[in-house]
Order: structure tokens, then sequence, then C-alpha cells
């Protein structure tokens, strides 16, 4: 197939396009390559994949000098012209839309950021699929649209009206949006509610990379919510097998569903919701631990309360993956930290 995959130069993105790469898919990879954190670490994520820094160029695609099956452009969501220009000329079969503006807390302080990235953006990236007779769009939804939910573990039966940030809430309208395009326009639609991904060239804002560098340079680490948090960890190479069998598998529709009595992550119109998680909560503490115990080294703590928008505990239930696509992790904390670890020392040399 030809599949787009936008945030190719971030974390989630990057690994995906190198799995659909290697099984011999066409990819074209996306990204805006700004600077919300450190671009040099993602444009090594593109010279992996053979797109070299002083090659990429703004509304230009490149090809790889390696992978003769990938193209990488680099693109703003929100420039409308550009990506219907894309779409037009490219026809893509499939489009995963990984590329969004992360992160809870900067989203209370920055919120025009998320309007411009993740609601007027996602409406430009749907918009193509729509006009450019796209089988099957898939993007990244969030463990966070739970919000105010306090039933464990979370389900895609429940309802998630009441988020708590504006990333969730954000993500939320992104679910709404889809069910509209897949009801009016008979677009096949598949929302993935990631939970806690890390792994090998994680995010540096992201709780593993900031606890493992703060740790090996003898730095206070922050334990929000006194440790209590409780996070359905995934390692990233599941979350990408998840991604695979959802791309290869675009919804139908349920011709018998009833909307009084019906489950939200579905309904008659070609759509479908699923969690993509671990189904193994672990608490931050024990997280904590698993990391010092593979470094060697005792963090220094610093108990804080709970932050503004984040949620004491997050946990996927998956039964319809499991049931649908026969999806199971199978990455263990211990075996996914020490992947970590191995990365972010030979990369930062430490």
């Amino acid at each position: 197939m030809k599949i787009l995959v936008t945030g190719t130069a971030g974390f989630i993105g990057y690994h995906l396009a190198e799995r659909l790469i290697n099984r011999g898919d066409e990819v074209v990879g996306l990204d805006s390559v700004n600077d919300y954190y450190d671009p040099q670490l993602k444009y090594t994520r593109l010279a992996n994949h053979g797109i070299l820094k002083e090659q990429v160029q703004y509304n230009t695609l490149v090809k790889s000098a390696t992978k003769q099956n990938y193209s990488f452009i680099q693109l703003r969501l929100e420039d409308r012209e550009c990506i219907g220009s894309l779409f037009a000329k490219e026809q893509f079969d499939v489009v995963v839309s990984l590329a969004a503006q992360a992160g809870v807390r900067y989203s209370i302080t920055n919120p025009q950021v998320y309007v411009d990235s993740n609601i007027v953006g996602f409406t430009n990236i749907i918009e193509g699929c729509r006009h450019n007779n796209v089988k099957h769009f898939v993007y990244a939804s969030s463990s966070s649209v739970y919000g105010m939910n306090e039933t464990v573990p979370f389900s895609t039966k429940q309802n998630v009206d009441h988020p708590i940030s504006l990333y969730a809430a954000s993500k939320k309208s992104n679910e709404l949006m889809a069910h509209v395009y897949s009801h009016l326009f008979n677009l096949p639609t598949t929302g993935l509610r990631f939970f806690t991904v890390y792994g090998p060239w994680g995010r540096p804002d992201m709780a593993l990379f900031l606890f493992t560098k703060a740790i090996l340079a003898g730095e206070e680490i922050q334990v929000f919510n006194n440790g209590d948090m409780v996070r359905d960890f995934t390692y990233v190479d599941d979350i990408v097998e998840g991604v695979v069998r959802v791309v290869d598998s675009p919804p139908k529709g349920d011709k018998n569903w009833k909307e009084n009595e019906g489950d939200p992550s579905t309904s008659t119109a070609p759509y479908k919701i699923y969690n993509i998680g671990n189904n193994n909560p672990v608490t931050l503490l024990d997280f904590i631990i698993a990391i010092e115990e593979e470094l060697g080294i005792e963090a220094k703590k610093k108990f804080l309360p709970l932050q503004p928008g984040d949620v004491p505990a997050t946990y996927a239930e998956v039964s319809d993956l499991v049931a649908n696509l026969n999806y199971q992790p199978n990455t263990s904390i211990k075996d996914g930290i020490a992947a970590f670890i191995k990365w972010y020392r030979s990369y930062y040399n430490v």
C-alpha cells in the first residue's frame, strides 16, 4: 500500500515508519520538525531512514538515500493549501496521522498551539482523505480523553465527555470529527487511544527520559502525586504492532448499532475507537525503582502533589483489540526500560 504517516520525525511515527518500510509498503513521512523539543533528535531519527537534515526543505518531497520505498516532506498540519496539494498529487491508500502537539501540561500555558495543530491540522488531514479516496484513516487519540473518569480499567464503552486538559479536549474533538466523516462520507476511520508509550528514541519531555537523564547526572527527579500515579506503560514495539494490525483492518460499521444501548466506540458508520495499552498498570514509584535497578543508581526524589491536568491513574481495557485483531502486548517493564537505557547511553555516550 501507499501510506502517509504524519509525525515520522517523532517518537511513535519514527518506529511505525520503520515497520511499514521494512514490510514493503510505500511510505511518505510528514513532519513539521518543530522545536517543542530538541530538533536534533528529530533530524537524527530522519537520518536513520536516509533523510539528511540538509535535504529537508519546507514543502519539498525528499527521497530516502537508503530506503527506496520511503520519502519525506516537511509540512505544518495547519498549512491547508500544501496539505491539499500533497494528497491530490500522491493519492494515498491509507493515512496514519500521529503528528500532533503533545503534552498535557504544555497545553495549559500554550492553548493556541493545540488548536492550530490538533484541530485545524486534523481537519486538513481528514479533508485530504475525504477528497482523495483514502481507504482507511487511522489517527492518534489519547488515554487523556478519559479525564475525570474514575472507573478503571478505562474502557472504550465509557463516556468521555469530561476531559481535564485542552490536549485531551483536542483529542476528543478528533474522535467526534472522525465520526462525522465516517457517517457523512463513508470514510473508514479508526482512533487509537495510546496509553503512556515509552522506549528507545522516546520524547525528552516524557517521564522515562527525564528520570534517566536526571539520575545519571546525579540530579533530583520530580515525583508527582507522591509516586502514587498509576500508568499503563506500553513499550513502543507493542504499540506499533497494534497500529499495523489496525491499519490492515478498516472498520465496516455495525448495522445493528443503536444509540440508546450502543457502544460509543463504534456506530453504524465505518468508525472505530480502540484503547491501545499494556493492560498491566504500574505505579510511578515502581517504574522509578525499575529504572534505578537498571542504572544501578538510587534516584534523589522530590515528592510533589498531583499537577493540574494530570490524571491519577490510566489503565487500558483492550478486549476489543484482542478479540478483533488478536493483539497482545508482551514486553515487560523491565525489558522495555533496559532497551531504552541501552539506547540512551549509546545516543548520549553516557
